[in-house]
């Protein structure tokens, strides 16, 4: 059975968005273009804006959340600058004006230069502190852009890997809202390998062993509890869903 968003994927983590139908060799897919809001004692931190399309839904999550309690929306972090993950951005600039942004930073002020000095660059390591938890900036091991910049929530050992984790799920069967555990009938190396071909074509041209040896390491490094990807079902067991990337992660290299 789906579950309607938003959903907390660890506490004080929360999953917000909608779903983007996508059609390919006949059947019929659904993905998220999803942001996600990390609540801090002191400050709270939207992560990604969402799909355009997506971001009055998002904005009405969050607010419903914050209504809750926890520090004040003060910061968005962007993995990077394609439309499904920062295409809300003009929105959120003009809707909270207090609101500063985190990540590679390189060309957003050329779409805004008045707000350039809202732009905050990140690099590996730099981390924010929303008091009771922290968000740091972590390596990007699978890119979409140059820009590419991966986000980790210290508390929860949650990852934000952007396109890293990209992968659709069946809405006819109920996968909608559900975490990856519990979508049982989802093919995930199918998925996987689907969504790589379509929005990350150079995947097919590398050995993606490679890659999924770094990225495995860096599980590892971070002992990372959850992950949270934009364009899949967030995964709450790590030693059960992984082997099941990497498979999907290689498939067509």
């Amino acid at each position: 059975m789906s579950h309607p968003l938003p959903r907390e994927v660890s506490p004080g983590v929360f999953w917000l968005g909608d779903c983007l139908v996508q059609h390919s060799q006949g059947k019929i897919y659904h993905s998220y273009n999803a942001a996600f809001l990390v609540i801090g004692s002191e400050a709270s931190m939207l992560v990604e804006t969402g799909h355009p399309k997506d971001f009055p839904i998002i904005e009405r999550q969050m607010r419903d959340i914050l209504a809750g309690g926890g520090g004040p929306l003060k910061h968005l972090f962007l993995t990077h600058q394609e439309t499904p993950h920062s295409g809300g951005l003009g929105r959120v600039l003009d809707r909270y004006p207090d609101l500063t942004i985190h990540g590679d930073m390189c060309d957003y002020h050329l779409a805004f230069p008045q707000h350039e000095g809202r732009f905050k660059e990140m690099r590996v390591g730099d981390a924010i502190d929303l008091g009771d938890t922290k968000f740091m900036a972590v390596e990007p091991v699978i890119r979409d852009l140059r820009s590419s910049l991966w986000g980790f929530e210290t508390k929860g050992r949650v990852l934000f890997p952007g396109d890293g984790f990209a992968y659709s799920h069946y809405h006819t069967d109920g996968h909608c809202g559900m975490f990856a555990e519990e979508a049982a009938s989802l093919d995930l190396v199918d998925a996987l390998g689907v969504f790589a071909e379509r929005a990350l074509y150079w995947t097919t041209f590398t050995d993606m062993n490679i890659y999924a040896d770094k990225l495995e390491e860096l599980m590892v490094e971070l002992n990372v509890k959850i992950v949270a990807p934009t364009h899949g079902l967030p995964i709450r067991d790590i030693a059960q869903t992984m082997p099941k990337v990497r498979e999907g992660l290689v498939r067509g290299d």
